[in-house]
């Protein structure tokens, strides 16, 4: 589907009926994210993500540090949530992921801070690490729609995402961003503590794309649907950055836009343990450059800047 209008615009009172449902129930018996830690948020319990009823948010502010497409010349309404649902041993913000900070927001203020960013001039609302707080999320929409939200969403995810989750943000999200960070489940589970994350990316990525398509950009340079994934290279992995490149060429499209990201640097837990020492450097010139070599060869053309 291809469309300049955010998809949330579309969505009647049965709609928005059914979400506020799903919200509540997953939230219940918690089944937001593939962890399933089926504690009763509701009550304020806190599984894996350490993130009870209500969400944090650590910081929002029009960003210029993203992909241009997002960025344009207003910035990119961007939304940092507290906790993680993964437990990556490099993280460059474990002090908000790990170590959740920041006041607890109702979906009201949520819904503010998404019109003020608006009010701004950022071309979108982009949700930074939202796997684990999509029902505070989607409450918040709601609320931001009735009061005037026009603008495209952005789910800025690390992809380990649930199916059904996905399901009721088909409703809401215009602009899916996932990073595709690793092929082979041993490596996931050793940096992420979660083995099942190759097999769980490959499946929500393929949902994205089903739902939002290639990435849309109009005239004027603004992306307004579809999809845009990232991989981050981490040094040493070569041969795992060629399979991922090489399964979105053939599994979801020669068309995917796609960042090569070669922002990776030691970092939480990684500096000066030896279990951690095999990406205790940062990529090499020459491993970026083979990135890039690697995905030209299999036909990727569309390099975000």
């Amino acid at each position: 589907m291809k469309t300049t209008e955010p998809v949330y615009l579309k969505n009647g009172k049965e709609i928005e009926e059914k979400c506020l449902e799903w919200a509540s129930s997953s939230l219940k018996n918690c089944h937001v994210c593939p962890r399933q830690c089926n504690v009763n948020r509701l009550e304020n319990k806190k599984g894996h993500c350490k993130i009870g009823q209500y969400a944090r948010v650590s910081s929002a502010f029009p960003h210029y540090g993203e992909e241009s497409c997002l960025v344009g010349w207003r910035g990119s309404g961007t939304i940092f949530f507290s906790g993680c649902n993964l437990n990556c041993v490099f993280c460059q913000n474990f002090e908000i992921s790990q170590y959740p900070e920041g006041p607890e927001y109702s979906p009201e203020i949520i819904a503010q801070v998404m019109l003020n960013l608006q009010s701004l001039g950022c071309h979108n609302i982009n949700l930074v690490s939202p796997s684990h707080v999509v029902p505070q999320i989607i409450e918040s929409l709601i609320i931001a729609k009735k009061e005037g939200l026009t603008i495209p969403i952005v789910y800025n995810t690390n992809a380990y995402d649930s199916l059904e989750t996905l399901k009721i943000l088909e409703y809401w999200v215009d602009i899916y961003m996932p990073d595709f960070k690793y092929w082979d489940s041993e490596t996931s589970f050793k940096y992420s503590n979660a083995k099942d994350y190759p097999e769980i990316a490959r499946a929500t990525i393929k949902e994205m794309h089903r739902q939002v398509g290639d990435l849309v950009i109009t005239s004027d340079g603004i992306a307004r649907h579809g999809l845009l994934v990232r991989h981050l290279v981490m040094p040493g992995m070569l041969n795992q950055t060629e399979e991922i490149l090489r399964w979105f060429a053939t599994e979801i499209s020669i068309n995917t836009y796609i960042n090569i990201m070669e922002q990776y640097r030691p970092s939480y837990k990684v500096p000066g343990t030896p279990e951690y020492s095999g990406i205790s450097r940062q990529p090499t010139p020459e491993e970026i450059r083979e990135a890039f070599n690697m995905a030209k060869s299999y036909g990727l053309w569309r390099f975000a800047e």
